[in-house]
């Protein structure tokens, strides 16, 4: 399975793997790889959404409704990419939740639940590729993290250790991997105009009682050009990083309209 790697921009085919692709970023990932001519595979697990999406591509796709907290579904997914194309030259871990709690009402549950599904999951993942992508001399993994990664804040104390983890598995599988083809690099988005970000929203009206309007107007002036991130600006961050040459590794590129600056 020996593949060349591609110069930036490329039109060569390849062939990915986005997880959490339904909705949201996830489908604006897919979309953009899509746009691009590129194979897209497509897991969560809602089956009627991905079919949707699926249907709506122009590319050929494959629709893998899956559980990402499920011990067995990474490999039991990149297999089923291998033996359908052949290969897994792109993996975009995008599934995840951020659940809001004070440290008091963060109990083992909640805690493990975030770290299983925003660092455990991703890990598998990137485990069951590597072996795949080292074979080809070329793979591109991207991890749609969260400027929690970056820094924290209150409320999402299990959910910012979460993303903090992942993180640092970036960095350290980049470093490992460097001289085989291989990047792995993450993507760190503020708040993002998604059923996620309404969820958020939610959850704050329920503890606060404010109107839901004022908590919206909030979370958009959080960044400094006063709108929430949309998640195409996200997917082009992924899709810039699929198609880069190799010089970008182990980094964490914060989508925030310039908040963090570090």
């Amino acid at each position: 399975m020996a593949t060349t790697v591609p110069a930036h921009g490329s039109t060569r085919v390849m062939r990915c793997l986005v997880t959490g692709a339904s909705r949201g970023i996830g489908a604006s990932i897919a979309a953009s790889l899509a746009h691009h001519n590129h194979q897209v595979a497509l897991t969560a697990r809602g089956q009627a959404d991905l079919q949707a999406l699926a249907d709506r591509l122009t590319v050929p796709t494959m629709v893998l409704p899956a559980d990402a907290t499920d011990p067995a579904a990474p490999s039991e997914l990149i297999d089923a990419v291998v033996r359908q194309w052949g290969g897994l030259d792109v993996l975009v871990l995008n599934a995840g939740e951020g659940v809001s709690a004070t440290i008091e009402e963060t109990d083992d549950d909640l805690w493990a639940r975030m770290l299983e599904l925003n660092a455990t999951a991703p890990f598998r993942f990137l485990r069951a590729a590597v072996p795949v992508m080292r074979e080809q001399g070329f793979g591109r993994i991207v991890v749609v993290a969260s400027v929690a990664s970056r820094a924290g804040a209150p409320y999402i104390l299990a959910y910012t250790a979460a993303k903090h983890a992942v993180l640092g598995m970036v960095r350290a599988a980049a470093a490992e991997l460097a001289t085989t083809g291989i990047t792995v690099n993450a993507v760190c988005p503020a708040y993002v105009d998604t059923p996620m970000t309404q969820k958020s929203i939610e959850s704050i009206v329920a503890k606060t009682g404010r109107a839901a309007a004022d908590v919206a107007e909030r979370l958009a002036r959080m960044q400094p050009i006063n709108r929430l991130i949309t998640p195409e600006e996200v997917a082009d961050a992924v899709t810039f990083l699929v198609h880069d040459r190799g010089g970008i590794n182990g980094q964490g590129i914060t989508i925030d309209g310039g908040r963090i600056q570090p």
